[in-house]
């Protein structure tokens, strides 16, 4: 495989430091799957205990830790800007991440305060610990498209955890203050801003670089990112705005929603490589599921009486977080994974052409293939779930269960085989 010009690949960080983050993600999807599966009002409405673990369980354990991983990975990379201390701020914040995660699930099914406070003092120092070093990085990295995602991703992460951990410390009782519209800046912020601007930014490398298609227009990826950013700020003053500038506001979110997933997929359709690609059937799902959410959003706004309902936030959240976010990310996955086993392997061992396995060969293609119906099937079960969480739950959870441990057993193929053939985790 050819990189990229312009790339700093002899910049790298180890293989083990986002590692680490990949093989722990999916980990934290089979926890998501078995809360499913036990507990059907996980589905019914967003407002339950059980609702709020799942979306922290996909939000926290398995989309944050992949994204610092990624931004882990890339920022030396595209940025050609490491973060200082690689090894301390990978290994803190992964461990961090990880309890704090698993302490705050806790603190929704049990309601205990301890549980909330452990916390937010464990994803305090976890997302601290990486900020820090990501904008030093970030503030003396060259500026490109995909630099200004992640900027604007970084600070729509930053907005995220101070209103998160308002709610929680609200929720343990250690505060009595109002914080109203907080939860909706805290979705918009960490699903929009936070999720959202960081796939855009990094779609912007790697949907070129390993989809082969044409680069992205000039102009979009230039002003897109900013400009949703811009839209979230102005969203957070919902509350002192006219219900139609608000409207008008959501317009815009949406209409850049849309910008993004077409042009994303009109440029899948003009690839210069027609053979079958896992990621490009993953980003293809995650591009649909981001049109189904606005079409989601428009029916809301014709249909008052699905605007009120427990369904229309749940099919929102199953479309958004699994639909496109879990699609896009694990289709990153079973391209950065195998990339970085191939790159390590031929920088360790100067190999020659032939003598180590290429990406390809890293993971079987059949078992990507499985893991990637069985990815579907959870979508379709989850979506349906939401009208009908009695009955299908089960079947939901345990179909995402199957596809979650297949991910993550693919992955884990990928590091076997990076070890087989004499690959070194320093």
């Amino acid at each position: 495989m050819n990189t990229q010009p312009g790339l700093a690949f002899e910049q790298a960080p180890p293989f083990s430091l986002p590692l680490r983050f990949f093989l722990t993600a999916p980990l934290f999807l089979v926890a998501a799957a078995l809360l499913i599966t036990l507990a059907p009002d996980a589905l019914a409405s967003r407002w339950t205990p059980q609702a709020l673990a799942l979306t922290h369980a996909l939000t926290l354990g398995f989309l944050a830790m992949v994204m610092l991983g990624a931004m882990l990975q890339m920022l030396p990379v595209v940025a050609g800007s490491p973060l200082p201390a690689p090894r301390f701020v990978a290994r803190a914040s992964h461990v961090a991440l990880s309890l704090g995660t698993a302490a705050l699930m806790a603190g929704f099914l049990l309601s205990t305060p301890k549980a909330f406070a452990t916390g937010v003092i464990l994803l305090l120092a976890a997302f601290a610990i990486f900020i820090v070093a990501a904008a030093i990085s970030l503030a003396r990295a060259a500026t490109n498209a995909t630099v200004n995602g992640m900027r604007f991703a970084v600070m729509s992460l930053i907005f995220t955890i101070a209103l998160g951990s308002a709610l929680a410390l609200l929720r343990a009782g250690w505060w009595n203050g109002s914080l109203e519209g907080a939860n909706a800046a805290h979705v918009g912020f960490g699903l929009l801003g936070w999720i959202l601007l960081l796939v855009v930014g990094v779609a912007y490398q790697v949907v070129p670089m390993f989809q082969i298609t044409p680069p992205y227009p000039p102009r979009l990826s230039r002003w897109l990112t900013g400009a949703m950013f811009v839209l979230l700020l102005l969203r957070t003053l919902a509350p002192l705005l006219p219900h139609p500038v608000v409207i008008l506001l959501d317009a815009g979110l949406a209409a850049g929603v849309l910008l993004f997933a077409f042009t994303t997929l009109n440029l899948q359709s003009r690839r210069r490589r027609k053979l079958p690609d896992i990621t490009l059937d993953y980003w293809r799902a995650g591009m649909a599921s981001l049109i189904a959410c606005v079409l989601a959003w428009l029916a809301a706004q014709l249909w008052p009486a699905w605007a009120d309902s427990n369904a229309y936030p749940m099919l929102l959240g199953v479309l958004f977080l699994f639909g496109f976010a879990v699609s896009v990310v694990a289709g990153m996955l079973y391209k950065i994974v195998p990339f970085l086993a191939w790159f390590h392997l031929q920088a360790q061992l100067q190999a020659k052409a032939g003598t180590i396995p290429n990406m390809k060969q890293m993971i079987d293609e059949k078992n990507l293939r499985l893991q990637f119906r069985l990815h579907l099937a959870a979508l379709a079960l989850l979506a349906a779930a939401v009208a009908w969480p009695d009955a299908l739950h089960m079947p939901a959870g345990i179909v995402l269960a199957l596809s979650a441990l297949m991910l993550w057993g693919n992955l884990s193929a990928a590091l076997r085989r990076y070890l087989q053939h004499g690959g070194r985790l320093a």
